[in-house]
């Protein structure tokens, strides 16, 4: 099983993961895709959509649970051990208004570990980084970065 390391004097406990997208849900669903193709059901992972499309996206892509709008991303981010979506999801505003700045302060705001793909429609570069297509990402954070994190036991 997969679990969380909070602190090592603490009691190892389940991750939950949250994948936040908007508009068609493309990337959150590549995400949860690739998540349950490597770690199948050994952890939480709770789609939170802008919008019921987005959401819709994510629960075929067999997300556990879903949500969408506002109040559901600005109380389920609270909740959650990993945040995964593209950097648009801590910009106000972005995602064609979708991303509220509420939810944008939520999101950046939350204990949790934010694991961004830098990719966004807005008018932001993150300078030094080189582009790479969405699937190549999606491996990065699935199958590198997320394994430094959650440790097999």
């Amino acid at each position: 099983m997969l679990y969380y390391m909070v602190r090592k004097e603490e009691m190892r406990q389940p991750v939950r993961i949250c994948v936040v997208d908007g508009q068609g849900g493309g990337i959150g669903a590549a995400v949860i895709k690739r998540l349950k193709e490597v770690y199948q059901e050994e952890h939480e992972i709770i789609a939170l959509g802008t919008n019921a499309i987005a959401t819709a996206q994510m629960l075929k892509a067999r997300a556990n649970r879903g949500a969408t709008g506002e109040n559901a991303i600005v109380q389920t981010v609270a909740t959650a051990d990993i945040i995964i979506g593209p950097i648009a999801v801590i910009l106000p505003n972005a995602m064609m208004g979708e991303l509220t700045p509420r939810m944008a302060e939520a999101i950046a705001a939350a204990r949790a570990l934010k694991l961004l793909l830098p990719l966004t429609q807005e008018r932001v570069e993150i300078v030094g980084l080189k582009p790479e297509p969405l699937p190549h990402l999606v491996e990065h954070i699935v199958s590198s970065r997320l394994k430094e994190i959650v440790q097999d036991v």
